[in-house]
């Protein structure tokens, strides 16, 4: 980490981190999964796992992290995509076995799985090649 002798360097700094955090969500699948009390309570500790298995099954080279509370304990387990900077899309009520169907069809094809869907932010972004 550079040496920071003055304000400006420390704004210059956020600034290339701001950047290189943009590019990287630009061009990356990142997947969320809730793992606050709630959701460790309902599964998601099992849903994680699953998502691990799946990824590596198929090759595909995705940030898969987890959070605490999302905030909406009644969907828990909870879990959003974000694919190549789009918008989000939330899953509710996600179970391990949910877990390939999503990534077959949203993580490797860009088709939502409209049944399980909660809601997208940023829709008019996000993949979704399912409406064409």
């Amino acid at each position: 980490m550079p040496v920071l002798q003055a304000p400006d360097d420390l704004l210059n700094l956020r600034e290339e981190l701001r950047r290189r955090e943009a590019a990287f969500a630009r061009s990356t699948t990142i997947i969320t999964v809730g793992a606050g009390t709630c959701g460790i309570a309902a599964g998601a500790r099992e849903v994680l796992t699953a998502f691990e298995k799946s990824l590596a099954k198929h090759h595909i080279d995705a940030v898969l992290r987890t959070v605490g509370c999302i905030g909406f304990c009644a969907k828990e387990p909870l879990l959003d995509i974000r694919q190549g900077g789009g918008g989000q899309v939330f899953y509710g009520n996600v179970s391990p076995d949910m877990v390939e169907r999503i990534v077959v069809e949203h993580v490797m094809k860009g088709h939502v799985v409209r049944e399980w869907a909660l809601g997208r932010l940023g829709a008019d972004d996000a993949p979704d090649r399912s409406r064409a």
